[in-house]
């Protein structure tokens, strides 16, 4: 069988060449038909201005799916995954076109990596020309990717929730905000969570910055019981889970107007509060129709025309009882944090405070 030739996408002042243009990466639902991959860097190539306003300039991980998504297919949890269809690549891979930029990142362990740097919307066609659905960028711009210049609060819904209660807590959220003199930029997640973007000054650590996104949620917490900041599973309960680690160095969540590895290719899409109020099913937002939406004006468009001071956050994490809370496992040690052990673990196997397991 003849091999389908490249198509050529404009984005920007260049042409990006598409190879296998007729592969399938989305089957299709009762929502969408089958999309293919010159369909997936078309749609790039689009919104190609408004992402590049949201992740240009930032480090940005891609989550690539070589031969498309499919239901049960699997994400890589580690480099050693070698069973997954999918996987998050962190450093831009050989043979990379010489216009495509990188900045050198530092991760938690210490090591470096050059990782994407979009600097033009056909960086990020070239990216989905490899595979990428979803890109991940880093809360930091260069040349100082060691400052974040924005909060990032991830409503994830936990077991027995859903969107409708991830958007309750968003309005939640914004009341908070306002009150506090900040603005927030929200989007979906492209499935069931809400994110809610803060542009701050480039001023506070990482450490910091996780600190103020605990500080807020533990004022959400006091203001809805449907809310928590509870770090193990088995605490959480039937509540919106705000994931404050998220803010650390090397996590990153879904950027703006990315699609997402789900059915129907559903879009993180950014909107203005009053448009996120107004859904009902947040599949609707993908690939086929994310482009009425943003030639309706982008919510986002004017993020960076101010950018806040964390003080009222930090002042949160401070006055607010509760303290240092888990990293994630696999981080370092942390200052202060608590003993990493499930709270029913260290029960039944009678761990002391300090984490160490008593011999009984």
């Amino acid at each position: 069988m003849a091999k389908t030739p490249a198509e050529m996408v404009p984005a920007g002042d260049r042409e990006v060449r598409v190879s296998s243009p007729d592969r399938v990466i989305y089957e299709a639902t009762e929502r969408t038909p089958a999309l293919t991959k010159l369909d997936v860097c078309r749609y790039v190539a689009d919104v190609g201005e408004a992402m590049m306003r949201t992740i240009g300039d930032r480090p940005t991980a891609m989550e690539r799916w070589p031969d498309g998504w499919r239901e049960g297919m699997k994400l890589a949890v580690g480099p050693k995954d070698k069973e997954a269809d999918g996987f998050y690549q962190k450093r831009l891979p050989r043979g990379a076109p010489d216009w495509v930029e990188t900045v050198e990142i530092a991760f938690p362990s210490g090591r470096t990596a050059h990782e994407l740097c979009p600097s033009e919307p056909a960086a990020l066609v070239w990216a989905a020309q490899m595979g990428t659905l979803t890109f991940h960028p880093w809360p930091v711009r260069r040349p100082d990717v060691d400052h974040p210049d924005e909060l990032r609060i991830d409503l994830d819904p936990q077991p027995g929730t859903g969107f409708a209660d991830a958007q309750r807590v968003a309005g939640v959220a914004r009341e908070l905000l306002e009150e506090l003199g900040l603005r927030g930029y929200p989007k979906t997640s492209g499935n069931r969570g809400v994110h809610v973007y803060v542009r701050i000054e480039p001023r506070w650590s990482f450490e910091e910055l996780r600190h103020a996104a605990i500080g807020f949620g533990r004022e959400l917490e006091r203001r809805d019981d449907g809310v928590t900041t509870a770090w193990w599973k088995e605490e959480r309960g039937e509540r919106i889970f705000v994931d404050f680690n998220q803010n650390n160095r090397d996590r990153t969540i879904a950027g703006a107007w990315s699609l997402r590895a789900r059915p129907g290719a559903p879009v993180s899409t950014p909107m203005t509060w009053e448009q996120l109020a107004e859904v009902t099913d947040p599949a609707e937002h993908n690939l086929t129709t994310v482009r009425d939406h943003l030639a309706a004006g982008d919510p986002w468009a004017g993020m960076d025309e101010q950018a806040y001071s964390l003080e009222p956050l930090l002042e949160l994490w401070e006055t607010l009882p509760g303290g240092e809370l888990n990293f994630p496992p696999d981080y370092p040690k942390m200052p202060g944090e608590p003993p990493r052990v499930q709270p029913s673990k260290k029960v039944a196997e009678h761990w002391d405070e300090d984490g160490n397991r008593i011999a009984t």
